[in-house]
């Protein structure tokens, strides 16, 4: 694996994908409190990172949300973690590309993961804000970045399919298949699961199947390293030229569609790894109450302080 050493001997970062807008919660959830002193998941997730080794994180966001991000964040954090951030900027786009006309909603996560360019110059976890993993996964990522990650030789923490779904709706999840060697060898997206009698349910042109019990899914919890950039270029850049051309309002490109065609090109490899940990999250507002009481039980068991930062 061509780069091993020369990545491994660079401290990761940990970067937070929180530019989203959060149509289905009905505002900014990516800072909404969750915790008893208004903690929002994220600074749970930061948390996590430091415990794990992570000394700097890098949140992407939508420049007119930094005074929101840094009054709820930056000022407690900073004392703590370096902190950075990036701009996902809708007009940053290829060349030749015009943003059509009444166009509001960002380009997806692989757009936002190119706002790192220039930002995020060693390997790094990327995250969604929005989404609690577990402290086991922040473990076992940094484990790998620090001792396996190499250009084109990434990873993804996989979680159950079923651990991963809300009473209130339905969600999108990259559908993951691995091969003998543990490695992805198939990401595909489906846009409406839900849960059914115990189990993952999704629609498939107007019909419902049924997901394998066993259905591992993509939560946005990569191990990369700055080549990815270079190589998602490649990638938006084919994407938006006829992305615009088909749907101009809402089309978007995504991590996981992103990661599933430079694995099917033989681009990169991505290990998959696995955390003890189960996930939650906020997709809807009604998810709300749900995330509220688990993270009050994890500070009731002494898991967290009931400050996170002293």
């Amino acid at each position: 694996m061509k780069g091993v050493f020369e990545q491994i001997m660079k401290k990761p970062t940990l970067v937070i994908l929180a530019a989203g807008m959060g149509s289905r919660y009905g505002g900014l959830k990516q800072i909404d409190g969750v915790g008893s002193h208004g903690e929002p998941i994220i600074e749970f997730s930061i948390y996590d990172a430091k415990e794990a080794g992570f000394e700097k994180v890098v949140m992407i966001i939508r420049k007119e949300h930094e005074e929101a991000f840094r009054k709820c964040l930056t000022d407690k954090i900073s004392k703590h973690m370096e902190v950075d951030f990036a701009y996902q900027d809708l007009h940053n786009i290829p060349a030749g590309i015009t943003v059509p006309e009444g166009r509001e909603k960002p380009w997806g996560t692989t757009h936002a993961l190119l706002a790192c360019k220039g930002v995020v110059n060693e390997p790094f976890a990327i995250i969604n804000a929005d989404d609690f993993y577990g402290k086991d996964a922040y473990k076992v990522i940094y484990n790998y970045l620090t001792t396996e990650i190499a250009d084109d030789h990434y990873a993804m923490v996989g979680y159950p399919c079923m651990n991963t779904l809300t009473d209130n709706g339905t969600v999108t999840r990259g559908l993951c298949e691995k091969d003998a060697d543990g490695y992805l060898s198939k990401i595909v997206e489906i846009q409406k699961i839900a849960k059914k009698d115990g189990h993952a349910i999704y629609e498939d042109n107007g019909e419902w199947k049924q997901l394998a019990d066993d259905a591992l899914v993509s939560m946005n919890f990569w191990g990369l390293t700055p080549k990815i950039f270079e190589e998602c270029e490649t990638v938006f850049d084919q994407f938006i030229r006829k992305g615009i051309e088909a749907n101009p309002m809402k089309c978007e490109h995504v991590i996981p569609t992103a990661m599933g065609q430079l694995v099917s090109e033989g681009k990169c490899k991505v290990k998959m790894l696995s955390s003890k940990d189960k996930w939650f999250g906020v997709t809807y507002k009604e998810d709300k109450p749900d995330v509220v009481a688990r993270i009050q039980k994890m500070k009731d068991e002494g898991i967290y302080p009931d400050v996170l930062w002293d």
